[in-house]
Order: C-alpha cells, then structure tokens, then sequence
C-alpha cells in the first residue's frame, strides 16, 4: 500500500503526463474530515479532462489502490476521484475558475510537488 504523501505525488505526476494545467496539492489534513490531501488541476476540454481522469484511475489500481468515489466522468467538466486520502479533482478551466478551490480552502497549506514542471 503506497504512503498518501506517495500517492499525491505518483497522482499529481501522472496528471503532469496528461499535460494537466497548473496541478496544486493543499494539506487538508486539519481543516477537512473528506481528505487529507486535495490535488487540483485542470485542463483545456472535455476529452483531455477524462483522459486525466482515466489515467489517475488506471495509476490508482495498478497501485492497489481502491478508487471509493468517481464523479463526473461521462460531463467532463469536473471530475472528482476519491481514493480515500486524496481527493483529485479534475477542471476544465473555467470550471476551475468559477469554483475556485484554492481560495474556498484558503486555510490549507500548499504542498510542494516533484513533476517535471509546475505551472
């Protein structure tokens, strides 16, 4: 079983593959009773948004890791993938833009990630 700081990073490098957009993680450990970690990202259209999804998915059980909530998928418009620790939640931009997560969640700490490139 993969550690959760393990897993935000193996999650937040397979969005980085899919060409995911300005991936952020925030520390929900004491604010939220849903996730310790919340991975944020978007992309550009409907199709690339469930690629991202399918791919984290994939990851997730090939890592033994059950999936216990995916929402959203057949929309693609904001996908939301719960494996119990992490809560990914996948945007199309202005989606991303309307809900605006990371200022909702202020509080939370940013975590910094090892990908390729950050946005």
């Amino acid at each position: 079983m993969l550690e959760t700081k393990e897993m935000v990073q193996i999650i937040a490098k397979s969005c980085d593959e899919k060409q995911a957009e300005k991936i952020v993680v925030l520390d929900m450990e004491n604010i939220s009773l849903v996730a310790d970690y919340f991975l944020i990202c978007h992309a550009s259209n409907t199709r690339q948004v469930q690629a991202i999804a399918k791919a984290v998915k994939d990851l997730m059980e090939e890592n033994d890791v059950a999936i216990s909530h995916m929402e959203g998928y057949d929309q693609g418009k904001w996908i939301i993938i719960d494996t119990g620790f992490v809560l990914c939640h996948i945007f199309q931009e202005e989606e991303r833009s309307f809900y605006n997560l990371e200022r909702l969640w202020g509080d939370a700490s940013k975590i910094p990630l090892q990908i390729g490139h950050e946005d």
